[in-house]
């Protein structure tokens, strides 16, 4: 009788396992609409999400203080909203030469992030 039990959980924990795996799959093979619309803002936002994350390991891992951190996420909010500004003067886009300026920003945060 317990061994049928242990089976049974296993096959519902694979099938559950197996859910997950092909809703989270299919979650990011799919763009919604508005990141296939505004490819350049969807790189520049992408790209501060992925320093906020850095940013959050580093302090986490006690590699960056808590005032560095907040100085850094400081840059990355000016940055994100120059990312709105320049698509509000552009019926929501933004240029390949204003995506050109938010990345070299965004660069000079990513260099004091560090490793």
């Amino acid at each position: 009788m317990k061994n049928t039990k242990t089976v049974g959980r296993a096959v519902v924990l694979s099938a559950l396992v197996a859910l997950i795996v092909g809703a989270t799959g299919s979650a990011f093979a799919s763009d919604t609409q508005w990141q296939k619309n505004h490819p350049r803002r969807e790189q520049v936002n992408h790209r501060l999400a992925n320093q906020n994350k850095r940013i959050h390991a580093q302090v986490k891992a006690g590699d960056m203080s808590k005032s560095k951190a907040a100085a850094l996420h400081a840059d990355d909010r000016k940055i994100r909203q120059e990312e709105r500004d320049m698509a509000s003067q552009n019926g929501g886009h933004i240029t390949k030469g204003q995506k050109a300026v938010l990345n070299r920003q965004e660069n000079a945060v990513s260099k004091k992030i560090g490793g």
